[in-house]
């Protein structure tokens, strides 16, 4: 089970430059569905990987998937090497997305997003109506499930 509080609380103390996005989104708008990982997109910049690489490393992050004993180090290289990691932590499943489908990067989805309390953290969260978006252009079939009942939270608000 995922510990979303303890991830949100430890990439904030940490000051890591992130967006909610994903099911986790979804829920903190309301949705009843259920996610087993935190989604987040991460801004790229030098110091905010540093940040992020620091914030996950003490929480033994491996490859979600992986065969156990398959060499992975994560650090900084490596985030900079890659852009989105699904990965085990000791406070359970986290995506970090360098980049979403219909959505872009960081800079791109913060002027779509809100600043909301999340665990008694400030956190940014993917507004209603670009998370409808950006599920609809990832075309998964869970995605395209979500949109409807998104899209009867977004008309009563």
């Amino acid at each position: 089970m995922t510990d979303y509080r303890s991830l949100i609380q430890t990439l904030s103390r940490q000051g890591v430059e992130f967006i909610i996005v994903g099911g986790a989104a979804a829920v903190a708008h309301g949705s009843a569905r259920l996610t087993e990982d935190l989604d987040i997109v991460y801004r790229r910049s030098p110091a905010n990987i540093k940040r992020l690489a620091d914030a996950l490393t003490a929480l033994n992050p491996y490859l979600r998937g992986a065969p156990p004993g398959l060499p992975f180090k994560f650090d900084e290289k490596t985030i900079r090497s890659g852009m989105n990691f699904t990965l085990t932590t000791e406070l359970g499943w986290i995506d970090l997305l360098g980049e979403i489908t219909g959505g872009g990067g960081y800079e791109d989805l913060l002027p779509y997003s809100v600043r909301v309390r999340v665990f008694g953290e400030q956190s940014w969260l993917l507004g209603l109506e670009r998370l409808i978006f950006v599920k609809r252009a990832a075309g998964r079939p869970k995605d395209l499930e979500a949109i409807a009942e998104l899209e009867r939270i977004l008309d009563q608000s």
